[in-house]
């Protein structure tokens, strides 16, 4: 770990200083150009020798300043005292950064009038106006860094807000579900404890199988489509023993979706809604068909009966449908659909398309 941090801070350190030497070769080659133009010799040496000590000299000054324009920045209510700060700091800067480029050029014979104090001076009265505009973008970069960072900071916090606020309504919206479904299915327990005691003990049990097996999808929006049929079925033994022969019921899965995940509790309320609303009431009973299929790059789930079909006044949608469709767009946007029509010969079908995305494709 720390050979690892050592590495990282060693390559920021040869980016940083590399930045600040590509920049210095850039004007040493805009100084050279100029020379051309003006009918003077290109002369490489004296370029390089005139703005890499000035590039390497704010490479080391510009992290000073930098943590100065972070400690002291100019707002709307502080810019006085950062002012009175980034003033000294950037004439002494600029002081320090005119004498070692003086120095060097002096050393290098590039100078005339000698290694005095005058004209020590004047190199850095030469550069002054220079060294305070590279400390004032300095710290200018040192704001939009921090302006940057506080903005996407912001938008991170957002975005995990978002999240957990999209987490909680569809949590709200799969506790909802829970309480009606084990609703309903006490109410038919309780209904056929009056005429069949022993099969309402059945069901109970398969009742209890249920609950585990909703309890063990605690904190899961999705699951698996052979998840969600396997408690579907055992949904579906409930009410083969509440309705006996009345109800034929076939659930059909193509095997390559099995796998594709789905909301959990997603087909039980439109199998409950097709079996009270399709033929819950009718003596002769009726049929209830889900099938799973793959529709291009969505999966296609079908919940068929043969009842008695939409009213004419249109459908009025209950807990069931209303939570179903509220927690498919929660999900997946745009990208579902849960439509309602009806079957030729009468009857609904509701049909429901997603985003088909299989359990390895998403590391479930």
């Amino acid at each position: 770990m720390a050979d690892t941090l050592r590495t990282h801070r060693l390559r920021n350190a040869f980016l940083y200083f590399g930045a600040w030497t590509l920049l210095g070769a850039f004007f040493a080659s805009q100084t050279v150009v100029y020379s051309l133009i003006s009918g003077r010799p290109a002369d490489w040496r004296r370029a390089f020798l005139y703005q890499l000590p000035d590039a390497w000299s704010w490479a080391l000054l510009a992290i000073p300043a930098f943590w100065l324009a972070r400690r002291y920045p100019f707002s709307a209510r502080e810019w006085p005292s950062a002012l009175a700060v980034h003033w000294p700091a950037a004439l002494l800067m600029a002081a320090i950064e005119g004498m070692t480029s003086a120095r060097v050029l002096m050393s290098a014979g590039l100078i005339g009038g000698g290694a005095s104090n005058w004209t020590l001076m004047r190199i850095m009265i030469a550069k002054l106006h220079t060294n305070l505009a590279t400390y004032a973008l300095v710290v200018g970069a040192a704001h939009a860094f921090d302006w940057y960072r506080r903005m996407r900071d912001r938008e991170l916090a957002a975005s995990r807000l978002e999240a957990s606020l999209s987490e909680a309504r569809l949590e709200a919206l799969k506790t909802q579900l829970q309480p009606h479904f084990l609703f309903n299915t006490l109410h038919a327990i309780t209904a056929l404890m009056h005429t069949d005691v022993e099969r309402a003990d059945m069901m109970m049990a398969r009742l209890s199988d249920l609950l585990r097996q909703s309890m063990e999808r605690v904190g899961r929006q999705e699951v698996t489509l052979r998840e969600e049929l396997e408690f579907l079925r055992g949904y579906l033994d409930i009410q083969q023993m509440r309705f006996g022969d009345r109800l034929r019921a076939h659930v059909h899965a193509v095997p390559e979706v099995l796998d594709a995940m789905v909301p959990a509790l997603v087909l039980q309320p439109l199998v409950e809604n097709a079996i009270r609303h399709g033929f819950g009431e009718r003596v002769s009973g009726g049929r209830v068909e889900v099938l799973a299929r793959r529709a291009q790059e969505k999966l296609r789930v079908e919940v068929r009966d043969d009842g008695a079909g939409l009213p004419e006044a249109g459908v009025r949608e209950g807990t069931g449908l209303s939570n179903t469709r509220a927690r498919l767009q929660q999900l997946y946007g745009p990208a579902q659909t849960l439509e309602l029509e009806p079957t030729p010969g009468g009857g609904t079908r509701v049909r429901i398309e997603l985003p088909l995305h299989l359990a390895s494709e998403v590391g479930t």
